[in-house]
């Protein structure tokens, strides 16, 4: 192969086509370092992590578009874009795994590049975390509240598979994602730099095992727990003995 006219083609970029002009493809395709200037896996790493805060703000603007309809009480569009979260999601766990590919022994020059980078810097995640606790109250006010419902009551007391209770199990998918996608980033960074390696900035892998276990909507977890306490108090003996 003609490494050198490989390398131009790559980097050759036009924005001549209305397609091209739309997507501002010339800005997007030199966002990653030159070719003849990258390490053996650093193409895939830059890609693979620019792509997820691509992905982090569609993410981000679906949970503001469900937020707007959240208040409007339009259950349809609001159940319509938490299956979009939740296929973003997906994608965004599904495409750690490509890095998976790179080797430790790959990683390291890659890693003495970013400095005292750390994917807790993502601007993306920053703002991710930001938006459960608004939803939630967005949530409660319209659809609890307003109803004069309780999460205990649309789950248990008063069940029957109401708004309320389909809208509190999009956020529940939306939150054992997240959950999802720390912990596979966790196994990511243990897998690449080993579980009690120190991170560049100073923090063990530890403070990301803390960070997947944290539950953005803890009443809609704890729900369940209660009932099945209840349920196991009037359960009694079992019925074969």
């Amino acid at each position: 192969m003609n490494k050198k006219l490989f390398h131009q083609l790559l980097e050759t970029h036009s924005d001549n086509t209305d397609y091209e002009k739309y997507l501002n493809t010339t800005q997007l395709l030199t966002a990653q370092k030159k070719v003849a200037d990258l390490l053996p896996d650093e193409l895939q790493f830059q890609i693979v992590h620019q792509s997820e805060e691509l992905w982090m703000k569609l993410l981000a603007y679906t949970l503001l578009q469900i937020d707007s309809y959240l208040v409007k009480e339009n259950t349809n569009r609001v159940l319509t874009l938490f299956r979009r979260a939740h296929k973003i999601q997906r994608l965004m766990i599904d495409q750690l795994s490509m890095l998976e590919t790179m080797s430790p022994k790959e990683y390291f020059p890659i890693r003495a590049l970013l400095g005292n980078g750390s994917g807790q810097e993502s601007p993306g995640f920053k703002i991710l975390l930001q938006m459960p606790a608004p939803l939630w109250q967005t949530f409660k006010k319209h659809y609890l509240e307003k109803a004069d419902l309780t999460i205990e009551q649309i789950y248990d007391t008063k069940y029957n598979h109401c708004d309320a209770y389909l809208i509190a199990e999009q956020l529940i998918e939306f939150d054992s994602n997240f959950q999802e996608f720390l912990y596979s980033h966790l196994r990511l960074v243990e897998r690449t730099i080993g579980p009690r390696a120190t991170s560049l900035k100073g923090r063990s892998t530890d403070a990301l095992s803390i960070s997947a276990s944290r539950n953005f909507f803890p009443e809609l977890w704890n729900i369940r727990t209660q009932m099945t306490e209840q349920w196991t108090r009037r359960r009694g003996s079992s019925p074969y003995q």
